[in-house]
């Protein structure tokens, strides 16, 4: 009786490890869930094209979206999210420089959005009036961008030197006498019924269904240094499941949704 106890212990024993053995390798099969904050467009209908190739990996990406340029970062580094895909790199710098415990990164270029003139009074720019008002970004980088664009369209001169973190202090010459309104960056569209110009960036002026090749008035080039980028916190960069969240993100499958989707209005950076 004895020994036959003690082999039952040990057949026990066995199928113990056997079935711990048999849960590690369907652990190891399971989903991992990346949770991204995304502007709707064009940010959030990017990723919806990559989601069933990483769910193919095991990968399931959560959008989260967002309709503002401040809580994306901070969520991303209260770990409410695991990455963001909403912003360009001078804007994450000037977030970083001014939330110096904010503890996040750029991991991937992969789009540029051209910031643009809009209006619904005019048809041309040659046709704005002295004294018209403009309606620009409120945050610093996006505000400087938009002043640049402004001085690049010969509607002001800026100051020598002055750069993409330029202010309305930095306007050197104003010949229409322009009046500049600073607002929140998402909220632009809805001034166009007021204001005679306003700058907005692509991503919200399609929002609010314009067109940025047909509606704008005037646009940046290609040689926009804005590149959209892919921001996780540090070193989180060489997490398994962002390495294949960054890979199917610069894949020729979402360079060719951009290229035909948007038709010029937006530019795969990759």
């Amino acid at each position: 009786m004895k020994k036959s106890f003690f082999a039952m212990l040990g057949l026990a024993a066995a199928l113990l490890l056997t079935g711990c053995g048999g849960d590690n390798g369907g652990g190891a099969g399971k989903e991992t869930t990346v949770k991204i904050g995304a502007t709707p467009v064009p940010h959030a209908e990017i990723l919806e094209q990559i989601k069933p190739d990483l769910k193919e990996k095991g990968v399931n990406i959560e959008i989260i979206e967002f309709n503002d340029y401040v809580q994306p970062n901070i969520a991303l580094n209260d770990k409410e999210l695991d990455a963001n895909f909403f912003q360009h790199e001078p804007y994450l710098k000037d977030f970083v420089k001014e939330h110096k415990e904010m503890k996040i990164e750029n991991v991937a270029g992969i789009h540029i959005e051209p910031m643009g003139i809009y209006s619904k009074k005019i048809k041309d720019l040659k046709d704005l009036s002295d004294g018209a008002t403009v309606a620009i970004p409120n945050d610093p980088t996006n505000g400087g961008r938009a002043l640049l664009l402004l001085a690049k369209a010969d509607l002001l001169k800026l100051k020598d030197g002055a750069n993409e973190t330029a202010t309305v202090q930095d306007i050197a010459e104003n010949p229409k006498n322009l009046k500049v309104r600073e607002v929140e960056a998402a909220q632009l569209p809805r001034t166009l019924e007021d204001v005679d110009i306003a700058i907005i960036n692509t991503n919200f002026a399609m929002n609010a269904q314009l067109n940025p090749m047909k509606d704008a008035l005037f646009i940046e080039d290609s040689t926009s240094p804005y590149v959209n980028i892919v921001v996780v916190r540090n070193g989180d960069g060489e997490r398994p499941e962002i390495k294949e969240l960054l890979n199917a993100l610069k894949s020729e499958k979402v360079k060719k949704f951009i290229t035909e989707k948007y038709n010029g209005a937006i530019v795969p950076a990759f």
